[in-house]
């Protein structure tokens, strides 16, 4: 690049040019250029890319002239496609910001400190004024705006509502922006906090949830965070403790937020009123999604209710509601949300239709990274299959994944569809070991009801000393219904043979 530039003026490159280490070209570099462009140079440095107006903007000039010259310099890359096309190498741009150039404008500490505040001002400006939902932009200018305020420790601003339009999409890109070499790790300022709580809530779909509470954990002690940014931390800490299984936790996390009457407060209440129907209370569940409201997804615990209740294709039609106000709310995670558990309801009634179903929810998420939510697909196609052999090897394959990604309250899920499919086959043997497996797992409470459903399908007496749930209707209703889908499975596969 230095023997670019020096052909670019027209002069023949000597030997003596690059008799240099790589600071000392750069610092010569810098020296052939405007102080307009090497204000500019120094201004771009502070971010990954950028293009003509960023660059302008950052630079505070008010004309572009000098950004213009500079991207024609062989040292400024351009990427097309790019959501911002120029950007400098990473070694450029590391050299700039420490390179003692010994030029008469070089930059004090201040200096690159109202730098970083105009670049991230910036930045702010192109997300908020950009018309439409454009979730590249989000992203790059949360990445970008992040290392910003956290290497200049800076006040969040604009990034406080990036964040939570961020968070609304369930769509969990990766966000954290790289480590900074001379970081110890600690959180010492808001930005710190705001890095570690979304780097945290982006991993838990690749790592095992108590791995996820631990640092949210972190960030709520820290009290660094407005008090809308620590309610969300505190909300997704509760829904990590409700996923390993830590009940009581977990409410008592819901209730904060609940109380706090904030942003997240209906989605808290639907997560009391979840934590409600997984102890077996189901009239209290459905009075409480009557008032949750979509912010609430008042769809998606209707449906939650109604399919435990051997009531699937109630649950189903709930799902399908649930699925279209998220589409209209644009929300594509909450959309992939229902649109699984509504395969998973079809598939205990209609295998052929659940086909489909799970097709969808396949398609919603391809580009989505919901972890969870996979995995209710997965259970949704083992319900379909139901009756059909050698379903065993997938139900190994989901436990050991459930295990590994910290989702044990969903294994009692996974083993009610296998019960399904045992009762189908009248394996009785197998039901009974089954039966044992969800006792074991349900013993704290949750979900105790499973082993209630698993009796019914098969047709067995409930155990005398058991404590039964508040269902909606009453339980010889309910037995009915879960033995009768188990009973319209064998004839659909007796028609098949």
């Amino acid at each position: 690049m230095r023997f670019l530039e020096i052909h670019r003026t027209g002069r023949r490159p000597q030997p003596a040019d690059f008799d240099h280490d790589f600071p000392a070209l750069i610092a010569r570099t810098l020296s052939d250029l405007t102080p307009d462009e090497r204000h500019v140079l120094r201004s771009v440095s502070l971010l990954d890319a950028f293009d003509l107006n960023l660059a302008t903007a950052a630079a505070g000039l008010r004309h572009q002239a000098p950004a213009l010259r500079l991207i024609e310099r062989p040292f400024v890359r351009e990427n097309a496609l790019g959501l911002w096309p120029y950007h400098l190498h990473a070694l450029i741009r590391s050299t700039v910001r420490g390179a003692d150039d010994q030029a008469d404008d070089r930059w004090s500490v201040q200096d690159w400190e109202q730098a970083a505040q105009r670049a991230l001002a910036a930045v702010g400006e192109q997300w908020s004024t950009r018309t439409g939902r454009d979730r590249m932009l989000l992203v790059g200018a949360l990445r970008q705006g992040l290392a910003l305020a956290r290497d200049f420790r800076l006040d969040l601003g604009w990034l406080a509502d990036a964040a939570w339009a961020y968070v609304g999409d369930s769509v969990w890109e990766p966000i954290a922006p790289p480590a900074q070499n001379d970081s110890d790790g600690g959180m010492t300022t808001a930005a710190d906090a705001l890095v570690e709580l979304l780097a945290a809530l982006a991993r838990r779909q690749h790592e095992h949830r108590s791995i996820t509470a631990s640092p949210l954990t972190t960030v709520t002690s820290t009290g660094l965070l407005p008090a809308d940014l620590h309610e969300m931390a505190t909300y997704y800490r509760a829904k990590a403790h409700r996923d390993i299984g830590h009940s009581q936790d977990s409410r008592r996390g819901y209730q904060q937020v609940a109380d706090g009457g904030g942003r997240l407060a209906q989605a808290a209440r639907r997560g009391l009123a979840q934590a409600a129907r997984l102890a077996g209370d189901f009239p209290t569940t459905f009075a409480a999604a009557q008032t949750l409201g979509w912010e609430g997804r008042h769809q998606r615990v209707l449906g939650d209710v109604w399919w435990v209740q051997g009531e699937p294709v109630r649950a189903a039609a709930a799902y399908r509601a649930g699925c279209l106000e998220a589409e209209q709310h644009a929300k594509s995670g909450e959309a992939a949300h229902n649109q699984a558990l509504r395969a998973l309801a079809v598939a205990f009634f209609d295998p052929h239709q659940a086909d489909d179903e799970v097709d969808l929810a396949e398609q919603l998420l391809a580009h989505l990274d919901l972890r969870a939510t996979r995995i209710n697909t997965a259970i949704a196609a083992l319900i379909r299959d139901a009756g059909n052999p050698v379903l065993e090897d997938r139900v190994r394959a989901l436990r050991t994944e459930l295990d590994l990604a910290g989702l044990t309250s969903m294994t009692p899920t996974l083993e009610l569809a296998l019960a399904f499919h045992q009762a189908v086959l009248d394996d009785q043997d197998a039901l009974t070991a089954t039966i044992s497996r969800l006792s074991e797992l349900t013993q704290g409470g949750d979900y105790a009801y499973y082993t209630d459903i698993a009796h019914f399908m098969a047709d067995r007496p409930l155990p005398a000393e058991h404590t039964a749930p508040q269902w909606l209707d009453s339980e010889q209703a309910t037995r009915a219904r879960w033995h009768q889908l188990v009973t319209a499975r064998r004839d659909l596969l007796r028609t098949r043979r």
